[in-house]
């Protein structure tokens, strides 16, 4: 084995041993399943601000957005990434504050329970349409995850994809399986400074080995439609497609994800003080923008390198591995970059890492919690529910498996499509039951289902007509969510009062 091979590898062992002393430590504090899957609300602001953001940005932060930035240039990676900021700020600003005190005055540990809690339901529907709709697009997402380090490991030391996706899953199991939300959101927070160093590094490096900052972007105002906003470099014409102002709200719209995001909502619901939630907004929303600009910049360093023989070119999904494709070079040089590039593989797992921990978590809970013992009323005392929870964990990540079995699927659009899911299904109900009083179970019901219905609807039927349709499923599944609840609220009883008693007295408490 090479020297530049043993350094990556120690760093990224000494990383992994790092995340499964956490879980054993903090297995110790799961004393119920509210710790386990809340943490007890016990989350200061800077490890809420980036357990949130690191839980969010996942693979897609260092492969995904790099990726699509290096085959067709800004437009599509920087509209999207305007769009999460906006997003970000948005959902932090108006939702994180109101979640907090309504769930803890409702005492619900998950995002089906606090539906439920919010619309007295006490017929469970609207939890068990809630949990089922976490199931249907976790594990997906979560398959994206487990991908993304197969791909990792394969590009690194040659293994087998399926054998280094394996283990990645195992590793992530372990850690969130004994230590629950208390270590994944602490492991969070060291993925998130992880992330940074291996952005900042692999920025650092690219830009020198590609003759310096000039370069770089000469090279991009080169290529058509590349350094532009307004304009899309097409990889197969070679030319300059123009972006319209519809395919840009389209990307915008990404940004309308962040309202219905069970992983990082959970955040809100677990931080301590609630008047701490400004400080987190704002640590939140600065590293978000920069990390985002950094890997889009990243994207345009690796085509640089690429143009001028550095590095070899990469197509489609391929495009992915820019990043680790710098790192490799970089690994190559000395025994000290061999080291940083170990981090920078360190800091691609974390970005999976975060995620998928999260992940498994909240859709470990909404069948362990809402399905098996919500819905089913199936009783279980704590060991027993501890016990149950662990092992949903484990068959959830092992559908995950299952499903990354295909190593040609790209990160990007596996999580475009879970991100939309989510976004129009758990968005506008959670926007309703935070501002709108008049909202009832019947039209949260109803948003849901019509939600996640045109998501498919509008991927896999609609938007191949092309044109005007050949938008992100996000945005009409938003929109058609949002009316059905309006709709259906407002034709059936309205809220009873004890329900708009609790609204009133939250709204209370968020003036104070």
């Amino acid at each position: 084995m090479e020297k530049s091979t043993i350094c990556i590898l120690i760093t990224i062992i000494a990383y992994l041993i790092l995340m499964v002393v956490i879980g054993i430590v903090y297995s110790r504090k799961n004393k119920d399943v509210s710790d386990f899957y809340l943490g007890g609300r016990r989350l200061g602001p800077l490890v809420s601000a980036m357990s949130a953001e690191a839980s969010d940005m996942s693979s897609w932060l260092l492969m995904g957005l790099p990726g699509v930035a290096y085959l067709t240039g800004g437009a599509e990676a920087g509209w999207t990434a305007i769009g999460l900021a906006v997003g970000t700020y948005l959902n932090w600003l108006f939702v994180a504050k109101r979640l907090r005190i309504y769930s803890h005055k409702t005492g619900s540990i998950t995002i089906p329970d606090f539906f439920s809690d919010r619309y007295g339901d006490k017929s469970k529907a609207l939890m068990g349409v809630a949990a089922a709709i976490i199931l249907i697009f976790f594990v997906p997402y979560t398959a994206s995850g487990f991908s993304a380090c197969g791909k990792l490991f394969s590009s690194i030391f040659g293994w087998d994809y399926h054998v280094a996706m394996i283990i990645s899953a195992i590793i992530i199991i372990l850690y969130t399986s004994t230590g629950g939300f208390l270590a994944a959101s602490l492991t969070d927070l060291i993925q998130s400074f992880v992330m940074t160093l291996a952005l900042i590094s692999i920025v650092a490096f690219g830009v020198y080995y590609a003759g310096g900052l000039d370069n770089v972007i000469d090279n991009a105002k080169a290529i058509p439609g590349y350094f532009d906003l307004m304009n899309i470099h097409n990889t197969e014409t070679g030319a300059a497609d123009n972006y319209s102002g519809l395919t840009i709200a389209s990307l915008l719209a990404w940004g309308l994800g962040y309202f219905g995001m069970p992983h990082v909502l959970l955040r809100f619901m677990a931080s301590q003080d609630k008047d701490k939630i400004k400080t987190s907004r704002r640590i939140a929303s600065i590293w978000v923008v920069i990390s985002m600009g950094i890997a889009i910049f990243i994207g345009f360093i690796g085509n640089c390198l690429t143009s001028g023989g550095t590095i070899e070119k990469l197509d489609g999904s391929n495009s992915e591995t820019i990043i680790i494709k710098i790192a490799m070079f970089m690994s190559n040089k000395n025994v000290l970059l061999a080291l940083l590039a170990g981090l920078v593989f360190a800091g691609i797992l974390a970005c999976t890492m975060s995620t998928s921990d999260s992940q498994l978590l909240a859709a470990s809970s909404s069948m362990s919690e809402n399905l098996l013992k919500g819905v089913f009323k199936i009783k279980m005392d704590k060991k027993n529910s501890m016990l149950a929870a662990r092992a949903v964990l484990v068959l959830i990540a092992l559908l995950g498996v299952i499903l990354a079995w295909d190593r040609d699927s790209s990160v990007f659009r596996v999580v475009s499509f879970a991100w939309a899911g989510f976004g129009a299904t758990f968005g506008p109900v959670m926007l309703a039951a935070l501002f709108w009083k008049r909202s009832n179970k019947y039209g949260a019901i109803a948003g849901m289902i019509s939600g996640g219905i045109m998501v498919f609807v509008w991927k896999f039927g609609i938007s191949r007509l092309g044109g005007a349709f050949a938008i992100y499923e996000l945005l009409p599944a938003f929109i058609t969510a949002l009316i059905a609840i309006v709709v259906v609220s407002l034709i059936t009883s309205a809220p009873e009062k004890e329900i708009t008693e609790t609204f009133e007295a939250v709204r209370a408490e968020i003036k104070q």
